[in-house]
């Protein structure tokens, strides 16, 4: 069987599990933690780490999704190759994101905020005007872009949840792109079963965004 191996917190392992279950395909997990060197099995050091059922050890989230992909359907398909090229484009621009997200997150002074927060913002931006009026990137069918970003637009409902600051205030077609995908049952089952409480732990215990309120956030 399959095996992924990652930290329970990291936004790639999200990736590749959310397609793990898109995909339908079966797989298992070992949860690391932070003490655990990965350069014995990865040669970037870097989660997530899968190991196929041949026993080789794939790493970069971005080349595990696309060898996923390619084990299994499940999921929209490109009808022309520019398709293809574009829905990896959207897909990997997603889960380059998930630094910048992380990093506004982790902000422990209103200056580090508002950097790493305009760089995000950015990325929304783009999305607002890319986004139509379908339930997903490409239509009616999730398709890989969906996944990249799912890890994004759940973190962002997270914080929103516990600490009134909204991501997405201002950006109306990624917060009905974020309903959409965040009532799939893809998400909860992507993530560990205390997934929420290591998040509020590891994000939102110390960050800036834990000491302000949303006036002063957007003030």
């Amino acid at each position: 069987m399959i095996k992924v191996i990652s930290f329970k917190v990291c936004p790639f392992f999200q990736y590749v599990t959310a397609m793990l279950e898109a995909t339908k395909l079966p797989y298992e997990v070992e949860y690391a933690d932070f003490d655990n060197c990965l350069f014995d099995i990865s040669p970037n050091g870097k989660a997530p780490v899968l190991i196929t059922e041949s026993g080789e050890v794939l790493f970069d989230a971005d080349a595990i999704v696309s060898y996923l992909e390619s084990l299994h359907g499940g999921i929209y398909q490109a009808k022309t190759k520019e398709e293809a090229a574009l829905i990896e484009a959207w897909a990997n621009y997603g889960s380059k994101n998930y630094v910048p997200q992380c990093s506004t997150m982790r902000s422990e002074t209103q200056s580090e905020f508002e950097t790493h927060l305009a760089v995000f913002e950015k990325a929304i931006a783009n999305m607002e005007r890319q986004l139509g009026k379908h339930c997903y990137f490409m239509g009616e069918e999730i398709s890989r872009v969906d996944i990249a970003w799912l890890p994004i637009l759940y973190r962002a409902k997270l914080v929103e949840e516990r600490i009134d600051f909204d991501f997405l205030e201002n950006y109306p077609l990624v917060k009905k792109w974020q309903m959409s995908l965040l009532s799939l049952d893809i998400v909860k089952h992507s993530v560990s079963g205390d997934f929420e409480q290591v998040f509020n732990d590891f994000y939102l215990s110390t960050s800036y965004l834990a000491k302000s309120n949303k006036a002063s956030l957007t003030s």
